[in-house]
């Protein structure tokens, strides 16, 4: 039943008539009870794909503005700064208590 289950999902959401190509648990229940005429609540789904090696997995999100080179300049320069001192890296700072008159 699950090696029918895979080929299945592996078919993409939108063959079986979803509007994207997100596998969600409830779509997979209705995928199951479309398939074999088996009723499984959305837990037992989540149980049926973790004894098969299945995970969750969340897609990431980034914004369609994203500029990849300004965020690889940025990972560059922030690694690039890691395990130096404040001081060598001219950064001071300063504690001010609330008996401080200045």
């Amino acid at each position: 039943m699950f090696t029918v289950l895979e080929r299945g999902l592996a078919m993409g959401a939108v063959a079986h008539g979803w509007p994207d190509q997100t596998w969600t648990l409830s779509r997979i229940k209705i995928l199951i009870g479309r398939r074999f005429h088996k009723s499984y609540t959305v837990q037992g789904v989540a149980a049926l794909l973790r004894r098969h090696g299945w995970s969750c997995q969340v897609p990431a999100r980034r914004a369609m503005e994203r500029n990849e080179a300004a965020v690889a300049g940025w990972v560059k320069e922030t690694l690039a700064t890691r395990g130096r001192t404040a001081a060598a890296l001219d950064i001071w700072l300063v504690l001010k208590t609330k008996t401080d008159s200045r």
